[in-house]
């Protein structure tokens, strides 16, 4: 799959001068990041460089303590909406992290699903119980996106019938269901045994070739070279590096970005 430029698209998302401490921890110091729709965007650094807390902030998981988040108003099938920007310099209320969280949908490192509910009911509480959608309709989309996914036969069963890559499915179909203007993914395949990554990497892959708009944290350096339009190299709360995949992963230009795809360059 060859990158795509799509900086003529429509702006899904800007983020400007994010800041994030917990503490005395500064984890974001002025992190920009600009995402137009149909774009992929992977973010790759060593562990605690921010990455999973940039996530977080775009989706109204943490609150940033400055900066900017503007979504634009096409959502995912070219429908119009409001458009919505938060500066996190003034008082956020809870209808704005509400808000915020309606845009995105986040797919989890380790899941997240609930253990008490079935495969099916996992799928359609966002949808019926935020979205207020009728349930009727909530259910055939989900049955719609597990038989996309290979596991129809699984609608019934619970989180811990399934194998950890099953389990990842199901959340990527939940993450799905909301129909959100972008897509959020955590270190997806972290968590799994190496013979379940290719599963959910390919699901990610075909999801990126039908357009979604993607935000994806990861190691998996040659995934990120064949499906990124463009990658972030993070360190220290900061970006580092920007570019085409192909070059940041290639022939980065920054020692520090340089020693890091070193150490994981047999993933590439």
């Amino acid at each position: 799959m060859s990158p795509t430029n799509h900086s003529s698209s429509p702006s899904v998302l800007k983020a400007r001068n994010l800041a994030k401490a917990f503490g005395s921890n500064t984890v974001l110091k002025d992190i920009d990041i600009d995402i137009h729709r149909g774009q992929v965007v992977a973010l790759i650094g060593p562990s605690g460089s921010g990455k999973t807390t940039v996530l977080r902030c775009l989706n109204g998981l943490e609150t940033p303590d400055g900066g900017t988040v503007t979504f634009g108003g096409t959502g995912v099938d070219g429908d119009s909406s409001a458009g919505l920007s938060i500066d996190f310099a003034a008082k956020v209320g809870k209808k704005d992290v509400a808000e915020l969280r309606d845009r995105s949908a986040m797919v989890f490192q380790h899941y997240n699903l609930f253990p008490h509910m079935t495969v099916l009911k996992n799928i359609i509480e966002g949808p019926v119980q935020v979205q207020k959608r009728p349930r009727s309709e909530a259910i055939a989309e989900a049955e719609r996106l597990l038989e996309r996914v290979g596991l129809a036969d699984k609608r019934d069963a619970y989180p811990f019938e399934l194998s950890g890559g099953q389990q990842q499915r199901v959340g990527i179909v939940r993450a799905l269901a909301l129909k959100p203007q972008l897509l959020l993914f955590d270190e997806p395949t972290s968590a799994l045994d190496p013979e379940l990554v290719g599963d959910v990497l390919g699901v990610i892959k075909e999801l990126a070739e039908e357009g979604w708009t993607m935000v994806i944290v990861t190691h998996e350096l040659a995934f990120a070279r064949n499906v990124a339009d463009e990658v972030i190299f993070m360190d220290g709360g900061v970006v580092v590096e920007r570019g085409p995949a192909a070059e940041v992963l290639r022939a980065p230009r920054q020692e520090r970005t340089k020693l890091f795809v070193k150490r994981l360059q047999h993933d590439v």
